[in-house]
This record gives C-alpha cells, structure tokens and sequence, in this order.
C-alpha cells in the first residue's frame, strides 16, 4: 500500500515529504523545484539524463528542477523516501553566500554520503518538531544544504537551449501568466517565431517531453505550490487552468498519488 505525506516546514522555501512508494510510478516528469531525496528503505531505479539509475537505502538522490526523470520500486516491497522540495532561488542564495556565484550544478545525482545523508535525515524529522527552537530552525538548513553545495555542487554557467527565437525559461514564464486560459501548440510556436511542426521537434529534443505534457506538468506543480500556501481545491484548479474540480482531483491523484484534499 502506498503511503504518502506532503506538507509546508516551517521555513517557506522548503517543503518535506515522508513517502512509502509499494505500486505507484511516476511517469517521466519534471519539478519547478529541487528534490532532495534520502531512500531510508529499499530501492528505486529511475531514468536520469538519459540513461536508468538504482538508488537504495542510505544513498541520498537529487533531482534539479526542469530536469525529466521517472521513478518506480525495483522490488514489491517498494521503497521509503524522505524528500526535501527546495526552492531554487534558496539554493541560489546558499550557493551565493558560499561561492559568490548562484549558479550551480551537482555532477553527482546520487551521494553515498553516511554523514551527510544522517545529517538530513535528523533534519528532515527536527523540522516536523514542535519542540525545536526557531534559532535552530533557521540554521540548520542553512548548515546542512551548505556542505552539500560545498562537497558536490560545482559553479557552472548559465545555459539555456534555445527555442526559436526564445528559450525554455522564457516559455515558461509566457506560460506561468496565462495558466488559467487555453494555449495552443501554434500561440507557442508563434511566440518562438516557428511553426508549429518546427517547435514541436524542438521542444522534444529540448526536454523530452511533449509541449502538451509539459504545460500539464507545469499546471500540476503550481497547484501543489498554491495547496501548500492554503487555497482550496476548487479555487487552485480555476487558477492553473482545468476545467472542472473533478478533472483536477483525477489528474492530481494521478500525478502524485494522493488527492489535492490530503496536502498540508
């Protein structure tokens, strides 16, 4: 039986996730957010960057938002997760403070880091405590994603693949300001300056994914965005766009394996 838990931390920019994955898979998909992941209990195989990878108990998995990857047990038992979803410009910040650059990447997706991974772990259950104090709150996180920036990020430099006459980031953000209305494959593709056909091809090289699948990815993750900061079902699915409450609340389910109603 799957069991799943999402809900806010105390600290905005993250958001914490207690999952026991037995039968459900994530289809290929991506995260606006970092997802930090400590396999606490048996394993996954994902793909990643074009090719599969098997995480098992102890190791730590991250994946960078905009990123396509899947996820499914190796075993009937599944596997036990602990994730943390961070916010990239808090990331940024971190890496800014550390490095003097805030652009970054982790060569490494998955770490066998003992220390590390027990340091998360303790984290990860301290931000669901009552009982720990604010000053520990606030430095903790800072503390323990610090080293990993430190130990496995590298400072890289910016580089967005080119759709047309925009870029990924740039779609995106036409997107983001038009989620709640209907958008066609050629309003797209005239925005890039190609027809359809062309940024169709392109688009699929680019990420993997269909523009049509991505913008409802897109719409998905904005809506567990808006669940966590407390708006009510029927009011997220008028605002990323779907038709009806009920459509959202299948898709929802679908997509993360619980219903828009259970998010915290």
């Amino acid at each position: 039986m799957n069991k799943i838990s999402h809900r806010k931390s105390p600290i905005d920019d993250i958001s914490l996730i207690d999952a026991h994955y037995q039968s459900f898979a994530f289809k290929r998909h991506y995260h606006l957010d970092y997802h930090v992941g400590l396999i606490t209990q048996g394993q996954q195989q994902y793909f990643y960057n074009g090719s599969k990878h098997i995480a098992g108990a102890g190791q730590l998995v991250i994946m960078p938002p905009d990123e396509i990857h899947d996820g499914q047990p190796t075993e009937q038992t599944g596997y036990q997760v602990k994730v943390f979803s961070i916010t990239p410009d808090w990331l940024s910040q971190q890496a800014e403070e550390s490095s003097g650059k805030g652009l970054y990447s982790f060569p490494q997706n998955k770490i066998a880091d003992h220390a590390l991974f027990q340091q998360l772990t303790q984290l990860h259950q301290q931000l669901d405590s009552p009982l720990m104090s604010q000053l520990a709150r606030d430095s903790l996180p800072i503390e323990s994603f610090s080293y990993m920036l430190n130990h496995y990020g590298q400072v890289r430099e910016a580089n967005v693949p080119p759709l047309g006459s925009k870029d990924l980031a740039q779609l995106r953000d036409y997107v983001m300001a038009h989620l709640d209305q209907k958008i066609s494959l050629e309003q797209l593709a005239s925005l890039c300056d190609l027809s359809p056909s062309q940024l169709l091809r392109q688009f699929k090289k680019t990420t993997g994914m269909t523009p049509y699948a991505w913008l409802g990815r897109l719409r998905l993750e904005h809506a567990m965005a808006l669940l966590k900061a407390g708006y009510t079902s029927t009011e997220v699915a008028y605002h990323v766009g779907f038709y009806d409450q009920a459509h959202f609340t299948h898709a929802f389910k679908q997509t993360y394996g619980i219903a828009p109603s259970q998010i915290k």
